[in-house]
């Protein structure tokens, strides 16, 4: 890759803001307050103190939707808050520039996530409001207003208090629309919407284990079972392997796959999501799957790679350093 390869991909980086024919919605049913505190040495059963403090938005939808807002494209995130902590998530989101058209529900609190990062990382996530079959209506009233053409990001894992099939059950309502919908969850709420032909879906190896009763850890074994996934329905088929790269089966019959970026893995959270973002704004831009898996690739590694999500220098470094290799 020569200097003026280099500069393209700025280039390419900077110019995503100009691009929004498309409208691009996340939904996250449990968004959270992720409060992380670090300990230099954590105990059990004594006081500990921390020597540092931060309050970030939580969610893989809501991750998604900053980590495209970083990339220079536009977003609305879609779920539900309550209580003051749901007021907190707003206004965070709102002092980063993300739009938001949340449902407020009556009974709980918008969840607050406890990740304590010391000698081992541990983690308290909670269990967030009350959703009423009330609430799930309000929701659907909002997916009316989805245009042929918009993208929808279903992200993560679901309260228990909802229907387990209730991303099946959105795929199914949304059957009648020309939308791209992308998957990131595990188990049956993944393999419930194959029938309804997600545009993406995003397992990690070990969820892609899950789902077929094997053990997954080369690429070849990621291909197989992928292949497998699209044949059920999926047009694409991303698979993270953390520091082992990712595969990309593509509708169009192309295998993309590449080893991971070398470097330091200073938090690993919302490095899967960062990925999904990168792929949908390199797709957005260039229209090719090559470009967007290697943007999806670049893009959560640099979150991983980060003490935040990723930014647009950050994975345009990434990009010309890996780029150079090849």
């Amino acid at each position: 890759m020569n200097q003026g390869d280099g500069f393209s991909v700025i280039l390419f980086l900077n110019g995503l803001e100009e691009e929004r024919l498309d409208m691009i919605y996340t939904l996250t049913f449990n968004p959270s307050l992720d409060y992380i505190v670090k300990v230099s040495d954590f105990k059990n059963g004594v006081v500990n103190r921390t020597k540092e403090e931060i309050i970030f938005p939580g969610g893989k939808g809501i991750n998604v939707s900053m980590v495209l807002k970083n990339l220079g494209f536009e977003s609305t995130a879609l779920g539900y808050y309550a209580g003051f902590t749901g007021d907190k998530l707003r206004s965070l989101l709102e002092e980063k520039g993300i739009k938001t058209d949340f449902l407020q529900v009556k009974d709980g609190i918008t969840r607050i996530n406890v990740k304590i990062k010391s000698n081992q990382e541990t983690e308290i996530n909670a269990q967030g409001p009350e959703i009423s079959e009330e609430d799930i209506q309000k929701l659907y009233v909002k997916l009316d207003n989805l245009e042929d053409g918009d993208i929808l990001v279903m992200a993560g894992s679901i309260p228990d208090v909802m229907p387990g099939t209730m991303y099946m059950d959105i795929m199914k309502y949304l059957e009648g629309k020309k939308l791209k919908i992308v998957v990131d969850a595990t188990k049956d709420l993944l393999v419930n919407v194959l029938q309804y032909h997600p545009f993406l879906i995003k397992p990690n190896n070990h969820e892609l284990s899950e789902i077929f009763h094997v053990e997954i850890k080369e690429k070849t074994d990621v291909i197989h079972y992928g292949k497998q996934l699209q044949e059920k329905g999926a047009r694409n088929v991303l698979v993270s392997m953390a520091g082992d790269g990712a595969v990309l089966i593509a509708e169009d019959g192309t295998v993309y796959q590449s080893e991971a970026p070398k470097g330091t893995v200073v938090n690993s959270v919302g490095a899967g999501d960062s990925m999904v973002a990168g792929f949908l704004a390199g797709f957005l831009k260039s229209g090719a799957y090559e470009k967007a898996f290697k943007m999806g690739l670049y893009t959560g590694s640099a979150s991983a790679f980060s003490e935040e999500l990723a930014t647009k220098e950050e994975v345009a470094e990434l990009w010309n350093r890996m780029e150079k290799k090849q």
